[in-house]
């Protein structure tokens, strides 16, 4: 029994990063309607902003906190992620108002490649580090209930916990906010949206805004875990099966297919790995996907669009 708590913990804590990176996803579609493949170089260029900005402050600055520069070199990266927002407003979305969803999509690969060469001409295209203070070691948790106790890697458990504290906060947003409600209304019909006064761009820069900011805290925790290179960019690719699973248009599907993608994965690994020979845990997740792609394509809390002739 400890040895599944520990798999069934560590999964949950995975998936709750999986869920993180989901949500920039889910954020952009329910604003306009388009799937943003744009998120990963996001979430690149985040964490490459985030790693050499707490680099440079403590050389620029001389300081020798690393909590402080780590929030001067946090607030940096957040306005970079800022501009970007405006930028894309600006020059690409301001541009394309009521156009095909087709046309958006292949302005979000343009996005792409855009941001993955700046991020490579800005900061460099060597392996980085961000140290935020996380400790990695493991800690042993309930050892008075299972013999030698549960192992819990700690840096898992911190990253797990500010990804959920974010989670619920963007959907409080959501929920409770009138801009949280004009995002969804802009999502549902621009025109519809624009006729009854929300103002389209200034909505397009507010959510691209808190994707960005969704996309940092992704790339500062998956840097510190894994280094920040290019291959990052990759890691949405993790968060499609999640958005398949819990739903392009729902904030809490996000999170429910994060854990469940997440645990999935762990589980099945550990247990149905050694049967067939190991690697179970790279395909699980987008065999699950397919399945609900068959059989319940708009996810377990995705909104089931009838059009009516």
């Amino acid at each position: 029994m400890a040895f599944f708590l520990e798999t069934l913990f560590g999964g949950l804590m995975a998936g709750m990063l999986y869920s993180l990176v989901a949500l920039g996803f889910v954020l952009i579609f329910k604003a306009s309607g388009v799937f943003n493949f744009a998120q990963g170089a996001m979430v690149l260029f985040a964490a490459l902003a985030m790693a050499r900005f707490s680099e440079w402050i403590p050389q620029w600055l001389g300081i020798e906190s690393l909590l402080l520069a780590n929030l001067i070199a946090f607030a940096l990266a957040g306005l970079c992620m800022f501009a970007v927002a405006w930028l894309v407003e600006r020059l690409v979305l301001r541009h394309l108002v009521n156009q095909e969803g087709a046309t958006l999509l292949m302005a979000t690969l343009g996005i792409t490649y855009f941001l993955e060469g700046v991020g490579q001409t800005l900061f460099g295209n060597s392996i980085y580090q961000i140290n935020i203070g996380m400790p990695k070691d493991p800690v042993f948790i309930l050892d008075g209930v299972f013999q030698g106790g549960i192992l819990i890697n700690k840096e898992d458990l911190y990253a797990a916990l500010i990804a959920a504290v974010l989670v619920i906060a963007l959907s409080i947003f959501f929920q409770k906010t009138g801009t949280g409600r004009a995002l969804r209304a802009v999502a549902d019909d621009h025109q519809a949206a624009q006729s009854i006064g929300i103002p389209l761009n200034r909505i397009w820069v507010i959510v691209w805004c808190v994707a960005g900011v969704v996309a940092l805290v992704a790339g500062m925790i998956w840097g510190s875990k894994l280094g920040v290179q290019f291959s990052l960019a990759t890691v949405a690719l993790r968060a499609l099966p999640v958005i398949i699973l819990g739903g392009l248009t729902s904030v809490p599907g996000a999170i429910i297919g994060g854990l469940i993608i997440g645990v999935g994965e762990k589980l099945s690994e550990v247990y149905l790995g050694p049967l067939i020979g190991g690697g179970i845990e790279i395909w699980f997740a987008y065999v699950l996907a397919l399945v609900f792609l068959l059989f319940r394509p708009q996810g377990l809390f995705g909104e089931k669009i009838i059009d009516r002739v």
